[in-house]
């Protein structure tokens, strides 16, 4: 999905070329290279250099920027690539030694450097590594953009140009699938790499000079990401590392890096070290169960991670244990290294899903409700800035819990607090959600140090002045919800620090582009802004934002819910290319479709309304995020192609893409939902502008 789709003359079919077969293959393999490279650089990243894991979506924007300048270079060589790859793994990895800290970002970040020395450099600020990973990223795609809009103009010389886009996008549905595919059997990124570079490799020109200056970085770097590989597992979401055990016995497990949970034995009999801390441990994990009277005969707990809640709960004698862990990786973890072997007891049943999806589909009840420490270090998507666990902490998802309670059942929610608002936050949900305030047990635990009870099953302790706290009497006002699920901010805002990052991104985008595109410089110089063109971009950005985000609220925020929607985005595109070179379509009328179900989707309740089976409800998803997008898809190809110079508009039309993706920072302002308003307008003003410009032609032709 690098280059624009030109239109050709609609419902005439012409065989192709001998000649264009070859080259069909070339822009299939460098089109998958293009969106597996993009992909593995999304996950690789984040675990180097850790504020990266927060902002994915800039990696998604600056791989789009450096292949949309290098297709206005058209240059048709990918030669440079392996260079490119190198200098970000290099880059990646030199950042990584270095622990930056995020002062002023008006979002709280988990930046934990638990694999760095204690004497590595300390750097105040996020923003100049953020800003070098985007603008090396950038420069590294490049020379594929260049590759596949060279493939793409020998397809328009022929008259072929939409059968070349749907081969670019049937390279990049490709190249999604497959990353899915290495993500969900755990493969290592050597070969997420190796595989895209391989694609790439059939691009590279014959020669032999030409593909030495290709292979030789492009296996130092491979070589460069083989040797500095210590993590131990790969799942769909973490590097996953473990530390043999401290003092207390415990194992710490290590994602990307950080500190993502303590597996110890909490059994209150358990062998092993006694001391304080390993007691003061104990004694957190134990606190729901404990306070519970009668037993719990059901339990369930959101966020089992290895196993320390459902050890505490099986300890106690609970007959039937529920545990909810969306990381397949970290399950088996606790399977086979946690030593109780919690998930080894006949008593637990064991649900491989994300947290708010099990919610939303199971039909039991349970006596007590346990929310593990389910606070994330990393994005939901790279289309967004909604992190995986943020629909887990919201009033809708704890009314969902508060629905599965039994009759006298309870609640408990743990979480590490480190900042008074995102206590705020939770106390205010909790409040509003059982119309009453929790109880607060306020401690150091290791990972968490407040346990918020609430429910019939605790009311009991409101007389213990263990549990209550007067400072939370009355009623908050405001309560995260999944229409603003941003727990980690103190309100609804666009902090500073974003709006400092999205000038950054597209200074440095318009920097690339103008340097780059002589007639896009020329333009801007004549104060010719194709304004319709920039319009499209930064809609459709939107659209992709808006369907992640409203699909992993309808299918739970797992690797299954991606691949359902990128799919459904690449094959909504591909079946508006197709029908595009069957018949013409005005794009007034494409555009008064995206306009109208755009709206759709913003007022109606999908999640009423999707079925209850999985493959019925694949088929609504595909229907909801196709229709816009095919007719998007439909109203760009039919102006676009009215363009006399279809450089300088893909120029701008990329512009308007980065734009839109730093519009997506909005939403921590007016929700996101409002991206669907707002992306409706977009395509609003971009039929106006159409309007004007269809009428000003007709004025200039009459005159």
């Amino acid at each position: 999905m690098t280059t624009p789709a030109v239109s050709e003359t609609p419902g005439q079919s012409r065989p192709v070329a001998p000649q264009l077969r070859s080259t069909g293959w070339e822009l299939l393999a460098a089109s998958f290279a293009a969106l597996l490279l993009e992909l593995a650089l999304i996950r690789w990243l984040p675990g180097r250099v850790r504020v990266i894991a927060y902002f994915p979506n800039l990696v998604l924007i600056a791989a789009f920027l450096g292949l949309g300048v290098g297709a206005l270079l058209r240059s048709r060589s990918s030669a440079l690539l392996g260079a490119g790859v190198l200098a970000v793994v290099g880059l990646g990895l030199g950042l990584g030694r270095i622990a930056f800290t995020s002062e002023g970002t008006g979002e709280h970040l988990w930046l934990l450097y638990y694999d760095l020395p204690h004497d590595a450099p300390v750097v105040k600020g996020v923003v100049l590594p953020i800003a070098l990973v985007f603008g090396l990223v950038a420069l590294a795609f490049m020379p594929l953009g260049g590759a596949i809009a060279g493939r793409i103009r020998r397809f328009q010389e022929s008259g072929r140009t939409l059968a070349g886009y749907a081969i670019d996008l049937l390279g990049s549905l490709a190249g999604v699938l497959a990353f899915l595919g290495f993500s969900a059997g755990g493969v290592r990124p050597v070969w997420w790499f190796t595989t895209a570079l391989l694609a790439a490799f059939f691009s590279v020109p014959g020669r032999a000079s030409v593909r030495f200056l290709f292979l030789l970085p492009a296996l130092a770097a491979l070589a460069l990401i083989q040797t500095t590989d210590h993590a131990r597992w790969y799942s769909p979401y973490y590097a996953i590392s473990l530390t043999t055990p401290n003092d207390t016995g415990g194992i710490s497990v290590l994602t990307n890096g950080s500190l993502h949970q303590f597996m110890m034995d909490m059994r209150e009999h358990a062998p092993g070290p006694d001391n304080p801390t390993r007691a003061g441990m104990r004694i957190g994990y134990h606190i729901p169960v404990m306070n519970m009277k009668p037993l719990p005969r059901r339990a369930l707990v959101l966020g089992a991670g290895t196993g320390n809640d459902v050890a505490v709960l099986l300890d106690a004698g609970v007959p039937e244990v529920h545990a909810v862990e969306i990381d397949p990786v970290i399950l088996e973890i606790g399977r086979t290294v946690h030593p109780a072997k919690p998930y080894s007891d006949p008593r637990v049943i064991i649900h491989n899903t994300d947290a708010r999806a099990f919610l939303e589909s199971t039909d039991l009840k349970f006596d007590l409700i346990i929310f593990g420490t389910l606070d994330s270090m990393t994005r939901l998507s790279a289309l967004g800035n909604v992190r995986l666990d943020n629909f887990v902490y919201t009033l809708e998802s704890v009314r969902a819990a508060k629905a599965h309670l039994a009759p006298g059942g309870g609640l408990a929610l743990m979480f590490m607090v480190q900042e008074k608002y995102i206590e705020d936050h939770l106390i205010a949900i909790l409040y509003q959600a059982f119309d009453a305030p929790p109880l607060v047990w306020r401690g150091s635990h290791a990972v968490f140090n407040r346990l918020y009870l609430a429910g019939p099953g605790f009311a009991h302790l409101d007389r213990d002045p263990r549990f209550h706290d007067e400072t939370f009497s009355q009623r908050p006002a405001f309560a995260p919800n999944d229409d603003w699920p941003y727990l980690y901010m103190a309100k609804p805002s666009v902090p500073r620090f974003y709006l400092s990052i999205g000038a950054v991104v597209v200074g440095i985008s318009l920097i690339f582009l103008l340097a780059i595109s002589a007639p896009l410089r020329q333009s801007v110089l004549q104060g010719r802004i194709d304004v319709e063109m920039m319009l499209f971009g930064a809609a459709f950005l939107l659209v992709e934002t808006s369907f992640v985000t409203e699909m992993n609220l309808l299918f739970g925020a797992t690797w299954r819910t991606s691949a359902i929607v990128f799919a459904s985005l690449l094959f909504a595109l591909l079946v508006s290319t197709l029908a595009a070179a069957r018949r013409r379509v005005d794009a007034r009328y494409a555009l008064a479709g995206v306009i109208v179900s755009l709206l759709i989707v913003a007022l109606l309740p999908l999640r009423t309304l999707a079925p209850a089976a999985e493959l019925p409800r694949i088929l609504f998803a595909l229907v909801v995020c196709g229709v816009p997008v095919s007719c998007a898809g439909l109203a760009f190809a039919a102006r676009f192609g009215a363009r006399n110079d279809a450089n300088t508009a893909f120029g701008w039309n990329v512009i308007g893409a980065v734009v839109g993706g730093v519009l997506e920072l909005s939403s921590m302002l007016i929700g996101l939902h409002a991206l669907f308003f707002l992306a409706a307008l977009l395509y609003v003003l971009t039929l106006l502008v159409g309007l004007s410009q269809a009428q000003r032609s007709t004025l200039n032709v009459q005159h």
